[in-house]
């Protein structure tokens, strides 16, 4: 049976499932949400896809689960994928609830202000006040990366496919590949992993030239 994740190509939550179900070569398909246009804030999206009105959201048969750090547990749950050695499982989950408090919310937060609002309504003080914890957040991960091929153990985890999920993206939000040598150097290799692929190459895009021009 044919997984169904409901996403859009500007998310880094539904990129770090999206990319889970790849890599794991599982039968996946995206379901496409239309976020800019108030699609996960419908009553209907609430009631019949996720109540915290979000993506991404994986189906499975009856199976209907949200969060992507629960998702790409499932997915290593399912394939024995991604999961790290038994010994390094907690380490996986410490990164991935490191990056879902410190990284990516900070990194999706000043993305959607600096490139999804109009110019006039960017809030500058809170963009810069995200910005600074984001370099805290860099910092972090670029320290820990040197002398590393990988987050946790010696192979691609769950750590490594949640801490990736905004940092491959076009859009500025103040993070600069060439400022963090080991960060930069670890996404070459995760890109250069078999069926990579990049955010807008696998799933579709919700942002419209309409919408860019409100």
């Amino acid at each position: 049976m044919t997984l169904k994740l409901h996403c859009f190509g500007e998310s880094g939550n539904a990129y770090k499932a999206a990319l889970a179900l790849e890599l794991s070569a599982l039968d996946w398909q995206p379901v496409p949400v239309d976020f800019f246009g108030g699609a996960t804030r419908s009553p209907e999206y609430r009631a019949e896809v996720n109540a915290m009105g979000e993506v991404p959201v994986l189906v499975d048969g009856d199976m209907r689960l949200t969060q992507s750090g629960v998702i790409q547990q499932y997915i290593t749950d399912r394939t024995g994928k991604h999961g790290g050695a038994p010994e390094d499982r907690y380490d996986v989950l410490r990164w991935v609830l490191w990056d879902n408090h410190k990284l990516s919310s900070q990194a999706g937060m000043t993305r959607f202000l600096m490139n999804f609002l109009p110019a006039e309504k960017r809030p500058a003080e809170v963009i810069a006040f995200l910005q600074g914890r984001l370099k805290s957040a860099y910092a972090t991960l670029d320290a820990h990366l040197d002398g590393r091929a990988w987050i946790v153990g010696d192979a691609l985890t769950n750590a490594d496919l949640s801490c990736c999920g905004y940092l491959y993206y076009p859009e500025p939000f103040g993070f600069d590949r060439a400022d963090w040598p080991h960060i930069d150097a670890w996404l070459t290799r995760l890109s250069e992993t078999p069926g990579w692929q990049h955010p807008y190459d696998l799933m579709p895009r919700a942002w419209t030239d309409k919408e860019a021009a409100q």
